[in-house]
């Protein structure tokens, strides 16, 4: 039985300020079941505020505490850890970590996210510096690609593999797929509720193998918008059901929840 869903923001419901089309009605459908649903985002181009602002200005029907973002797991992470960091992030996203700046501190960690006017060499530079004196490297994520209105564009993905290659380090990655980011997001899962794990564009093969509590995966939904390639489905072994949109997938689910009370 469906009891939750996972979706995914960019390139899913929309892609920068302009809606998919369909997505927002298509939310407001499923919302109309009793799925539990939670967003589940790898954006570190923007703060949650910006992110949520955003979203309802396109129309889209949500709580800001519906937003499960990779930021918000990496400030979690700084603070628990006590770190003092070098950001390699966005103005937007720095909103969330203003309080953690600590200008007159030595780094001990270099926090790199989806940064494009960081990515120059000045700025790499000082941060494999930080690497070599001992810093460790914290990637929110290591995204190749994201789409944007002009197409396909570079993630942070190849700046921390060059990172990792100059200072002989090895990342650790905050956001999707890390097991410690999907059990935060699928917290009833660990109190006995069988979460779905629904793979749209940007899924991994394996990511439901990164919860130790293993929820109920549904039958794959790989949605041919926001980053998807001709062709992306038949990288995947469990072979998925491929839907033109999000809207086509909400389809799907409400006539699986469906199926699932009639039988």
């Amino acid at each position: 039985m469906i009891r939750a869903v996972l979706i995914d923001l960019s390139g899913t419901l929309h892609i920068d300020n302009q809606a998919i089309t369909g997505a927002v009605e298509a939310l407001d459908n499923l919302r109309k079941t009793d799925v539990l649903i939670k967003f589940v985002t790898n954006t570190t181009k923007e703060c949650k505020r910006f992110l949520y602002e955003r979203l309802t200005n396109l129309g889209f029907q949500l709580k800001r505490d519906e937003i499960h973002s990779s930021l918000g797991a990496a400030r979690s992470l700084i603070i628990q850890r006590k770190l003092k960091p070098l950001f390699l992030l966005s103005s937007e996203a720095m909103e969330d970590f203003e309080d953690l700046v600590y200008k007159d501190d030595k780094p001990n960690a270099v926090v790199i996210g989806l940064a494009p006017s960081e990515f120059h060499y000045e700025k790499l530079n000082e941060a494999f510096r930080c690497l070599l004196d001992g810093a460790h490297l914290i990637a929110i994520h290591a995204g190749r690609y994201y789409k944007r209105e002009d197409g396909l564009a570079l993630g942070p993905g190849c700046f921390i593999k060059g990172l990792e290659y100059s200072a002989n380090c090895k990342a650790e990655l905050v956001g999707k797929p890390n097991s410690a980011f999907f059990k935060s997001a699928l917290g009833a899962v660990t109190v006995g509720m069988k979460g779905i794990l629904v793979k749209t564009g940007k899924y991994r093969e394996g990511d439901e193998n990164k919860i130790k509590t293993k929820p109920a995966v549904a039958k794959g939904i790989l949605v041919k918008t926001g980053k998807y390639r001709e062709g992306d489905e038949n990288k995947i072994k469990t072979k998925p059901a491929v839907a033109a949109n999000f809207a086509e997938a909400v389809e799907e689910i409400i006539r699986r929840i469906k199926d699932t009370i009639v039988h």
